[in-house]
C-alpha cells in the first residue's frame, strides 16, 4: 500500500514561521513535522510514499529528497496553486495506482501506529477518528459499529486527518480545486465508510499555541 502525505497549506495561523518556511518544515522538538510522518510511515511498512505541495514546496523537495535516506521512494504532485485536499489528492492519484493508499495530513502531530491500516476493512473509505479538540467541539462525524456518518444523534468525533482511500471515490470527478469532504459524506450516505476511534496523543498543529502542544508532548519521558 502507497501513503500519500498531503502537504500543499500555507499554515496562515502559525505566521512568522511559514513566511519563508513550508508548514510541514516548521520544527518540533527540532524535527520537521513532516518527518516525524515519513519515519513512522517508514517504520509501518510503508515505503512508496507520495507527497503533495504548493505554498514554497520545492524545499519540502529539497529536505525530504527522493526518500532514500529514509528508507522510502518519494514523488511528488506539485501544485501551481492549491488544489484542496479533494483535488490535490485526485491530481496526485496517478502517482497513487489503483489499489486503496493510506493518506495523512502533514500538519498534524500524532503517536498513531500506521502498521494498522494496512488491514482494513473494505469500503470506500477508512476514517480515523479522535476525540473532538477544545477548538472543534462540534466534531465532525459519528461513529457507530465500525461505520462512519454524518454527525446525528450519537456524539460526534473529529476527523483525524489520517484515512485510508479507494481511488474509486474520486470517480467522475474533474481535475481542479474541490475538498475531501463532500465525496465522504455521499460515500457516507450509501454506508460505505468506515472508521475507527483513536485515543492517543493527536495534535492538529495549526497554531503557535499547538505547535507548543507538541512540544510538550515530545519533551515528556517516554
Amino acid at each position: 500500500m502507497k501513503a500519500m502525505i498531503l502537504a500543499a497549506g500555507k499554515g496562515e495561523r502559525l505566521r512568522p514561521l511559514t513566511l519563508h518556511t513550508p508548514k510541514p518544515l516548521v520544527r518540533a522538538g527540532g524535527v520537521p513535522l513532516i518527518e516525524y510522518h515519513v519515519r513512522a510511515l517508514v517504520a509501518a511498512g510503508f515505503r512508496e510514499l507520495v507527497i503533495n505541495h504548493a505554498w514554497l514546496g520545492t524545499q519540502i523537495e529539497a529536505y525530504l529528497g527522493d526518500g532514500a535516506r529514509f528508507g522510502a521512494s518519494i514523488a511528488y504532485s506539485a501544485e501551481g496553486e492549491p488544489l484542496e485536499t479533494g483535488g490535490g489528492i485526485h491530481r496526485a492519484l496517478p502517482l497513487l495506482g489503483e489499489a486503496p493508499f493510506l493518506l495523512v495530513n502533514g500538519d498534524i502531530w500524532t503517536d498513531y501506529a500506521f502498521a494498522g491500516l494496512r488491514r482494513v476493512p473494505a469500503s470506500l473509505a477508512h476514517l480515523v477518528l479522535v476525540d473532538n479538540p477544545a477548538h472543534h467541539p462540534q466534531g465532525d462525524f459519528c461513529l457507530r459499529d465500525g461505520w462512519v456518518s454524518a454527525r446525528g444523534e450519537r456524539p460526534g468525533l473529529t476527523y483525524s486527518g489520517i484515512a485510508v482511500l479507494d481511488p474509486a471515490l474520486f470517480a467522475g470527478c474533474r481535475p481542479g480545486a474541490f475538498k475531501l469532504a463532500p465525496l465522504l459524506l455521499a460515500a457516507m450516505a450509501e454506508g460505505r465508510v468506515g472508521g475507527e476511534h483513536f485515543r492517543g496523543h493527536w495534535v492538529d498543529v495549526g497554531t503557535h499555541e499547538r505547535l507548543a502542544e507538541v512540544e510538550r508532548l515530545l519533551a515528556e519521558p517516554r
